[in-house]
């Protein structure tokens, strides 16, 4: 049994250091008989221990953060999962996830693990994640971290926090044209830039849905890779961002909106990452 007397402005103390509740860190400190690292230990414990017992916990809220560098060719995005709109719309939530934003701003991670692994303070992103848990009593996470470099890169914040979409460009673009096309990623959520960068598995299963269609409709065996072909053609401009109807002038392809502007603009990466 501790023979360490432990004081309110101790245990306030490791509040303070913590956020965890005030009984946590009174118990925290009888346990570790006053020493303040082996009581964040037994909380961190605490908060791992939570975690295991979530892990099958649906985190469906959270908040989407992305950032774009001062000089415009850098941007990341950090969506951080928790698993009520109550703790989603937490300031001290949010600020957490801007801490991590932050972070892969000055370290421009190359992966999601990277990320997690860069110290945020005297933890790693991913230990932190575990203390939240223990404070909060929520699983949280980092779900997804995008980053572009590029000569030209605009960040869309859906309203919400909860969409954010980021391209890079080949050249410097106007603010409007670059939050236009933004926009439309957010809106329209293609899944590649245009036909050539679609994944083979993505189109190949497009390809045998299309076929399947065909010969349930009765269409001649001679006509199925045909008509196939024309309903991926359909997939292209529906789900390709320079081949979709641009939102503002439905008369013209991205792609043609963007040849308006300067034939030689180009979209060099796209990212769009959503929680919810």
């Amino acid at each position: 049994m501790s023979t360490v007397a432990i004081s309110a402005s101790d245990v306030n103390k490791l509040r303070q250091m913590t956020g965890a509740g005030m009984m946590d860190c009174k118990k925290a400190l009888t346990e570790a008989n006053g020493d303040f690292e082996a009581a964040i230990d037994l909380l961190r414990k605490k908060g791992q221990k939570i975690a295991a017992n979530r892990q099958d916990r649906e985190a469906k809220e959270g908040y989407v953060f992305g950032k774009l560098a001062a000089d415009g060719t850098y941007g990341a995005v950090v969506a951080v999962c928790c698993e009520t709109d109550f703790v989603a719309n937490n300031a001290d939530f949010i600020k957490f996830g801007e801490s991590i934003l932050d972070l892969a701003m000055s370290n421009k991670p190359a992966t999601a693990d990277d990320l997690k692994s860069l110290k945020l303070g005297n933890v790693t992103v991913a230990e932190a994640c575990v203390e939240q848990m223990g404070k909060i009593g929520e699983k949280i996470d980092v779900v997804d971290y995008q980053s572009v470099s590029a000569p030209k890169v605009v960040v869309y914040n859906h309203p919400g926090n909860k969409l954010t979409s980021m391209l890079g460009f080949n050249q410097t673009v106007s603010e409007e044209t670059g939050k236009d096309v933004a926009m439309q990623t957010a809106a329209m959520a293609p899944v590649a830039i245009d036909k050539d960068d679609v994944d083979n598995k993505m189109l190949e299963r497009e390809m045998e849905i299309a076929r399947d269609q065909a010969r349930q409709e009765g269409k001649p065996e001679n006509m199925i890779e045909k008509i196939a072909q024309g309903k991926v053609n359909k997939f292209y401009t529906e789900y390709t961002l320079l081949n979709q109807s641009f939102i503002k002038d439905e008369k013209k392809s991205v792609r043609q909106y963007l040849e308006s502007i300067d034939k030689n603009l180009k979209v060099t990466a796209m990212k769009r990452v959503k929680i919810g």
